[in-house]
């Protein structure tokens, strides 16, 4: 199959936040459109924890990307007008170099050996590769659920990297729901024993683990709302219910297996793993001596769109308003606003509709040119 992605090799050695480097890492991304001559029409997108670079198609990729509906000519994010960059975050297993990759020290998987990985090693090595493309500063740093984590950390490590920033559906810190939810599925995978402490394979892989996670996983990316509306208590036929003790009876039941079922094979456990924790340990205050909003003072960029969603339990909308707040008072020119989607957390990449006229009109009042007010 056509495949448009793209490999940086990142500094050898790589250090990591918490200890440990990386040798001959690589980041995986795509682009789309021209980069201008002053390389200064360059947006960067940052997914969420399982999407890949691939966000759209493109001649040499025809293939739908997450971000189909949003990224494209003529689309909210207009690659007629942008250089739209996609990275794959480092750790993940689409391309970049994570727990699933070589260790070249061993010949082996790196598995739980991999360093413990956070998300500022991540927008580390986004900045890295910004560089080696010839970017000196975005137009507009985009960042969606984790990915709107990494962004933040981007911006606070990397002052004046973007003139612009879109957060989308994310959190200055992972609250205590987010991260139980969390923690259980990290448990769930481990506590499968074909896990086997990080070294499993394609024979003896833990897909029990891996669904059961998948589904606590899901079940927080859609509203309560929606789950109502879209299966009541509707029942399964007979004929199609499996047989034996406490098989499923519920619509829903079947929805959440057929999901988890096509998510486990395509994605690392492990990656998972240390995705999920790394979204747990990132905490803005610990840049604003124990104060999210202090922390968040210290980001400085010219204009910001913050958007949460009124049914999102993972991100609640209340931690976008928190964004918003501390990136207004940081100079920024902050728009905020708060959908009523009833598709929760996964609203992004469903209501595209909505959130790519908000994107849209957001990317056209900014310049193509320019630079950030004095570099403060």
């Amino acid at each position: 199959m056509p495949d448009a992605r793209r490999y940086h090799r990142l500094p050898t050695p790589f250090r990591m936040k918490r200890g440990g480097t990386l040798e001959h890492a690589v980041l995986a991304y795509e682009t789309w459109g021209k980069l201008s001559a002053h390389g200064d029409n360059a947006v960067l997108v940052l997914p969420g924890l399982s999407p890949g670079a691939h966000a759209a198609s493109s001649d040499i990729d025809p293939g739908a990307g997450w971000w189909e509906a949003i990224i494209g000519p003529g689309k909210a994010i207009d690659t007629g007008r942008w250089y739209v960059v996609c990275i794959n975050s480092l750790g993940s297993c689409k391309g970049s170099t994570g727990p699933a990759s070589i260790d070249p020290a061993s010949g082996r998987p790196y598995g739980i050996r991999f360093p413990e990985l956070t998300l500022e090693d991540a927008a580390n090595a986004n900045q890295c590769l910004l560089h080696a493309l010839g970017i000196g500063h975005l137009a507009c740093l985009v960042g969606c659920s984790m990915g709107g984590m990494t962004a933040l950390a981007q911006m606070l490590l990397h002052p004046g990297c973007t003139r612009a920033h879109i957060s989308i559906s994310t959190a200055p810190q992972a609250q205590p729901f987010a991260i139980a939810i969390r923690s259980l599925q990290r448990e769930a995978i481990r506590l499968d024993p074909n896990w086997n402490n990080g070294d499993y394979d394609e024979a003896r892989y833990p897909e029990a683990g891996m669904r059961i996670a998948r589904k606590l996983g899901v079940i927080t990316y859609r509203s309560a709302l929606e789950w109502s509306g879209r299966f009541s208590r509707i029942r399964l036929d007979s004929d199609t219910r499996d047989a034996g003790p406490f098989a499923a009876e519920f619509a829903v039941e079947s929805y959440l297996e057929a999901h988890a079922r096509r998510f486990v094979r395509t994605y690392d456990p492990n990656s998972y793993l240390y995705l999920s924790r790394a979204s747990d340990w990132f905490d803005v205050a610990e840049y604003g001596g124990g104060s999210v909003a202090a922390g968040l003072r210290r980001i400085r960029i010219d204009d910001a769109l913050v958007i949460g969603v009124d049914t999102d339990i993972l991100f609640p909308v209340e931690q976008q308003e928190t964004i918003a707040e501390g990136l207004r008072a940081a100079g920024a020119r902050v728009r905020f606003t708060a959908l009523d989607s009833p598709q929760g957390h996964d609203a992004f990449l469903v209501d595209t509709e909505r959130f790519g006229s908000e994107i849209g009109s957001f990317l056209d009042t900014l310049p193509a040119t320019g630079s950030i007010a004095d570099m403060r």
